[in-house]
């Protein structure tokens, strides 16, 4: 099996026992993102969905970035809501980071959350 750990300072460490991302097989699956500030590794001060879903998403990138791809390599994402209602403004949001060829996607309503946050997103992007 074709499996290795990926890891960057770029976006934030893990908060327990997983990698960041791991690389099989041409693909590159992300771990679940939350709005974690990767400079202070500490959650963001505001508790809004659309605050919380635009520090997500630029999580993911850095990861993508660190690895030289984008968000266009994306191919599929999982999006994990604590309230379904939040579905428009975080779709909204999704909409200005995916703006052409958006990937696969499936959403679910959790009742908790890491850190109790509002929104994790993990991903899968191909490596060409």
């Amino acid at each position: 099996m074709n499996k290795k750990s990926f890891q960057t300072d770029k976006a934030p460490r893990a908060i327990g026992p997983y990698s960041q991302a791991i690389e099989s097989n041409g693909l590159l699956f992300l771990s679940g993102q939350i709005a974690i500030d990767p400079t202070t590794n500490q959650l963001i001060a505001s508790s809004s969905i659309v605050d919380q879903t635009k520090r997500v998403l630029q999580n993911i990138e850095a990861l993508l970035k660190a690895k030289n791809i984008s968000l266009s390599h994306v191919v599929k994402t999982t999006l994990f809501l604590k309230n379904m209602s939040d579905f428009p403004a975080v779709n909204e949001i999704y909409g200005t980071f995916f703006k052409e060829t958006p990937p696969a996607r499936s959403t679910v309503e959790v009742s908790r959350l890491p850190k109790d946050v509002l929104i994790e997103i993990e991903a899968i992007a191909t490596l060409s």
